[in-house]
């Protein structure tokens, strides 16, 4: 996640108050979302150029999303970084950090071309800008507090199964990683 991590210090470094957002699945009290309902669709584009549709295009995979502002975004990488270690190697599992903006229509190529260069080519299907319907969507998941980490897991159907927001914590991955342990393989 290193590499995302330098995309975003540029984007925020480059681009002060753009207001992007990046969305991660997480805390069942940061959502609307009842858990076992299936996640609102969200339209987007992976930083290698392919379109995606969540949950759609994750089903038969747990996947874990990630969403955060600049501010927020060493929670995330904290968050990322630690489900990698752990399960990273599980082909029935993703992870996905999702940044969603409100950029003007002009500056999303100039966005995105840089969240490319400067994230390592491995983890460009695993980031996904989303421009449209960002609004609906963060009110679906209960995005309510601009600087703070949104985790979700959704199950191999789809399905909201945990939900957490804030910093990473022991207990509060504890949570998530025995959630991920009883998801179906």
């Amino acid at each position: 996640m290193h590499g995302v991590q330098r995309s975003i210090r540029w984007l925020g470094g480059a681009l002060p108050g753009l207001g992007l957002v990046f969305l991660v699945s997480g805390l069942a009290q940061a959502s609307t979302i009842p858990l076992g309902d299936v996640l609102p669709p969200l339209r987007g584009e992976l930083l290698s150029g392919r379109r995606i549709v969540l949950p759609d295009s994750a089903l038969g995979s747990g996947t874990l999303l990630l969403g955060f502002t600049y501010e927020s975004r060493h929670d995330v990488e904290a968050w990322a970084e630690r489900f990698l270690h752990d399960f990273g190697s599980d082909s029935l599992l993703r992870c996905y950090e999702i940044p969603v903006g409100g950029a003007a229509r002009l500056a999303r190529p100039f966005i995105d071309g840089g969240m490319r260069r400067g994230t390592p080519r491995e983890f460009h299907e695993r980031v996904i800008t989303v421009y449209r319907g960002a609004a609906e969507w963060k009110r679906h998941v209960g995005f309510s507090e601009r600087d703070v980490a949104y985790v979700l897991l959704v199950d191999r159907q789809g399905r909201v199964v945990w939900l957490a927001r804030g910093p990473f914590g022991e207990a509060a991955y504890g949570a998530l990683a025995g959630r991920v342990r009883e998801l179906p393989h």
